[in-house]
């Protein structure tokens, strides 16, 4: 039998061809198998490839796969460096051949895309193909790679005509890094930039400036709204639209009646805070001959403009929501649709999704409908206003409205009290800040946000709204985007428990966990001075609340069926709501599309990491306000009361400004302390003295630095002076040792009990 004969070897082209065609399968065993080649063959080839690699043909990309060397391997490692128009990622590759020259393509991460909430100066590996829209390539995120970012933002500081240097805005980055004057790309002492870094030292220990060149900047340090911009880089939000959807926007035509129901008849109002913008919500009631109330909530009809798929919808599914930052708000959709068509202006049309919705005098619900309809508010008042009007300070936009809305209103509130008491909702007295700023931009002041009546009404108005859309969708067996809070955790329960009992409170083993047990324990130290401390912890104690098609109920509200429904201008899990709600009562052709319920899981994740990113983001914001508003007040002193305890200090949060200040354990004097972390707790060693969550201080203000919102405080303590002068030896720097759980039985640490004590 004749041997078969072995098939030809190819050539570098039919090898090169081969890759292009196949990238998933380039590899030098693909090849081999491909051609049929075995044994000596392949060895042929093993040299064959290698040469071509040399002659810099060919490139190794992610696990040996090879690729043409001028193209763009199928799988490597990118980094985020921006967003595009349409709101997808932007990124460019990293460690390639092509990387770094005019070849690089433009590679975007679909919005749609789950793990896709990355910031600039991220790395991602990813999975790409030709763009089918744009020039460059599409990626898909295979993993979200961890390390230190290449891109950050920092503060421009020129040290002659030749060198500059950057200080980063993050306040846990303490490194410098040097740019070369042909790299300051236009920047300007005390501008913010964008900056890419070009080396480092291998030497973690190198205090040496790292090397950096200036991508972009973004204006003057000195200019108020650089504070919120310095969040909004950080965390990579968007806060440009696309042409398409600007344009989209334009486009979109004032309201008419048409085939809707016409509710313009009816006194609807809005009350908002004095100076918002977009208003999503509309409230009136009236009462029932049974004693009880019929109230109407009328919700911004946005899903009419914000269709499935348009230029619109992929920009505000890649935000997830509006952040508002103390002195603007970057929003989910244009201004055109947030500030005017959407918004449910005083005197204007307006497309809206109400829902009628009936309680009997118990404060129970006895039915509801929602319907789409044609409004028309009937006016715009402000919490204070509204709650003024109440109380007999009537101004004059208010007098209208007194007897025919404003007073059914307070009364239909007290029917849905009695059922708000029944079901008992965790209640919890957070205080929030508020920074008024003056013409120019400056912080003027900054007050504590007083909460009142008039906020109470309408959050439970919206609160029975939620409910009644969740309820309907149930009902129907239709998808909803649920807003869950889970119970706490065995362990956050204990850990609430031990901390109790170092207050000498008792919090009862082997109950069942219910938001009223809080309650019970709240309104047992109201008044005392640990209320502030315990409501805290009882907050730390509480898990976060997400977005799932799967109802778990939410435990905070003592809610079994809880959706977001009242504010779609500014949330897309609301927007979805409609959208489904529409969908199932067959309220128009504009309902959920196959799309959206295909990627339903992926969006639930999608906007509850979005959702996180915008509180950091809006909190860090503030804080660097706060920075800016004190730097003025240095060793000056203040009280505050200590909201965090750790190794290397205490967190105390300054009861006049809100601001949150750090007090280096290197700076309190005069003893060595023991942490107890159960406990939230430093404790002396030998003067006894106690630092516990909670516990009110004196500090005085050290250092204010506006561009990492950072402030330095150092604790003002008369016993601990007194303590550490007794001693004979006078004062020294603290040190803290490791604790365990007892207030007097903390483990050493032997990198510290090594140290000298003093005597006595």
């Amino acid at each position: 039998m004749a041997e078969k004969t072995p098939p030809p070897f190819p050539t570098k082209e039919e090898i090169l061809n081969y890759i292009r065609e196949n990238p998933a399968k380039a590899s030098k065993r693909e090849i081999a198998r491909a051609f049929g080649l075995k044994n000596d063959a392949r060895i042929k080839l093993k040299k064959l490839v290698r040469s071509m690699t040399l002659d810099g043909e060919l490139a190794k990309g992610h696990k040996a796969k090879l690729h043409i060397s001028d193209e763009i391997p199928p799988v490597l490692v990118v980094q985020i460096t921006g967003t595009d128009r349409f709101g997808d990622l932007i990124a460019s590759p990293v460690n390639t051949a092509v990387a770094d020259t005019e070849k690089a393509p433009e590679i975007y991460i679909s919005a749609h895309d789950k793990k896709a909430s990355l910031a600039i100066g991220s790395r991602a590996l990813v999975r790409i193909s030709p763009h089918k829209d744009k020039s460059g390539y599409s990626a898909k995120i295979i993993r979200i790679l961890e390390g230190e970012s290449t891109i950050l933002l920092g503060v421009f500081t020129p040290d002659d005509d030749h060198i500059a240097y950057v200080k980063p805005t993050d306040k846990k980055d303490r490194n410098q890094y040097l740019i070369a004057k042909s790299d300051w790309n236009g920047a300007k002492e005390n501008d913010l930039v964008l900056i890419e870094i070009i080396s480092r030292s291998k030497d973690r220990r190198s205090h040496k400036a790292k090397n950096a060149r200036v991508r972009e900047c973004l204006g003057a340090l000195s200019d108020p709204r650089s504070v919120s911009l310095i969040a909004i880089h950080t965390h990579g939000i968007p806060n440009e639209f696309s042409e398409q959807a600007l344009l989209q926007a334009e486009a979109s035509k004032e309201p008419t009646l048409g085939d809707v129901s016409d509710l313009r008849h009816i006194p609807l109002i809005t009350v908002d805070p004095e100076d918002a913008r977009d208003h999503d919500d509309a409230i009136w009631a009236e009462m029932t001959k049974d004693g009880g109330c019929h109230v109407l909530i009328a919700i911004a009809d946005v899903a009419r403009y914000v269709t499935p798929a348009s230029a619109i919808d992929k920009e505000a599914i890649i935000r997830g929501n509006s952040v508002y930052f103390p002195d603007r708000v970057v929003p989910m959709i244009p201004e055109r649709l947030s500030n005017r068509l959407c918004s449910l202006q005083e005197d204007k049309d307006r497309y809206t999704l109400a829902v009628h919705i009936y309680f009997d005098h118990r404060g129970k619900k006895i039915k509801h409908k929602f319907v789409r309809a044609l409004m028309r508010s009937h006016g715009s008042l402000s919490y204070e206003e509204f709650q003024a009007a109440h109380e007999g300070e009537v101004s004059e936009r208010a007098a209208p409205l007194l007897q025919s809305v404003i007073e059914p209103l307070y009364r239909s509130y007290e029917i849905l009290l009695k059922g708000r008491k029944h079901r008992e909702p965790l209640e919890l007295s957070v205080t929030e800040r508020k920074i008024k700023f003056d013409d120019k931009g400056n912080i003027e002041s900054i007050l504590p946000r007083i909460s009142i009546e008039a906020h109470k009404l309408v959050e439970e108005f919206m609160i029975q709204a939620n409910v009644a859309a969740a309820e309907e969708l149930q009902r129907k067996g239709a998808i909803c985007m649920y807003r869950v809070h889970e119970e706490p955790s065995f362990d956050k329960i204990e850990n609430l428990r031990e901390f109790l009992e170092s207050l000498d409170h008792v919090f009862a083993k082997g109950q069942v966990i219910r938001p009223k047990v809080f309650n019970n324990f709240l309104n047992k130290v109201k008044g005392t001075p640990q209320e502030e401390v315990i409501n805290t912890i009882i907050l730390r104690t509480q898990m976060k609340a997400v977005y799932t098609d799967e109802n778990i109920g939410h435990f905070g509200l003592s809610l079994t069926n809880y959706a977001h429904f009242t504010s779609p201008i500014r949330r897309y899990a609301d927007i979805l709501v409609h959208r489904s709600l529409i969908k199932a009562l067959k309220l128009g052709d504009d309902g959920l599309s196959d799309h959206d319920f295909k990627k339903f899981k992926e969006t639930a994740e999608h906007i509850s990491t979005t959702e996180r990113t915008a509180m950091l983001a809006e909190r860090e914001s503030t804080d660097r306000y706060v920075a800016a508003f004190m730097k003025n007040n240095i060793d000056e002193y203040f009280e505050g009361r200590i909201a965090g305890v750790s190794r290397a200090g205490l967190f105390v949060a300054l009861t006049e400004s809100g601001g949150d200040g750090f007090v280096p354990i290197s700076s309190i004097m005069g003893d060595y302390f023991h942490h107890n972390q159960d406990h939230h707790m430093l404790e002396g060693e030998r003067t006894g003295l106690t630092y516990q969550l909670g516990d009110q201080v004196t500090v005085r203000l050290k250092e204010a630095a506006p561009i990492t919102g950072g402030l330095i405080l150092q604790l003002r303590d008369e016993k601990l002076d007194e303590a550490a002068a007794k001693s004979g030896k006078g004062s020294f720097r603290g040190r803290v040792k490791s604790g365990g759980k007892g207030r007097g039985g903390a483990k050493s640490n032997k990198r510290f009990s090594r140290r000298r004590k003093p005597k006595g």
